[in-house]
């Protein structure tokens, strides 16, 4: 688990390409101090186990899952990554919280500085937008911002100067993808109204227990 708040930016060294998937290297400039093989370490909000350690280079294995729904298919040597360690309990909370399981790839398309800070806008895919509500949480890279605006294929992120110079947000432009995580909050809590997913003894397959009587009748 992890929070969104970005330790530090890394560089990617090597990537060794199977069929479809690879493992890659990843120098992490000290934003990983006493790396533990088999420790879990979110880059650009995807969250990787360390296989191997070489002072600072640390190496993950890359799932053909996780190419298929991330920006790691486009990654190549010489990028940068946003990276953060798995939180433990009892850590601060200071964004909000993140698995590390990226949903999909968004595409940023707006960044504009209307004051000292910056404000970027996202496209998402339309089936994501349900995720969405204005003034709540999104993983951005892995880095957790709060919603501006929510229009109809998109949204908007207003990002402080400290988040900008300090993640790699700063190195997307225009068209740059990017990997989007929804409010996991946001997502249990469709699969308990969705038919089917809560079932009753009794209950007819596909009918979901929490309906409009189901809620009248508790009070809502």
């Amino acid at each position: 688990m992890f929070t969104g708040i970005i330790e530090g930016t890394g560089k990617i060294t090597a990537i060794r390409r199977g069929s479809s998937d690879f493992s890659m290297d990843v120098d992490t400039a000290g934003s990983v101090p006493d790396p533990v093989i088999g420790e879990s370490v979110a880059l650009d909000g995807v969250c990787l186990t360390v296989t191997a350690i070489r002072g600072a280079i640390l190496s993950f294995d890359v799932s053909a899952e996780t190419v298929a729904r991330t920006a790691f298919k486009n990654i190549r040597d010489g990028d940068t990554v946003n990276i953060e360690r798995a939180m433990r309990l009892g850590d601060r909370v200071g964004g909000h919280l993140v698995s590390g399981h990226v949903d999909c790839v968004g595409t940023m398309t707006r960044a504009g500085r209307p004051g000292q800070g910056y404000d970027i806008e996202i496209a998402l895919p339309p089936d994501g937008m349900k995720y969405v509500i204005e003034k709540g949480s999104i993983a951005i890279s892995g880095i957790s911002l709060t919603v501006a605006r929510k229009l109809a294929r998109s949204v908007t992120v207003a990002v402080i100067p400290h988040t900008w110079s300090v993640t790699t947000l700063s190195s997307k432009r225009p068209g740059s993808p990017v990997n989007i995580e929804y409010d996991m909050i946001a997502k249990y809590v469709e699969n308990f109204v969705s038919p089917g997913a809560a079932m009753q003894p009794g209950d007819k397959a596909g009918r979901s227990a929490i309906d409009k009587d189901f809620l009248s009748s508790h009070g809502f």
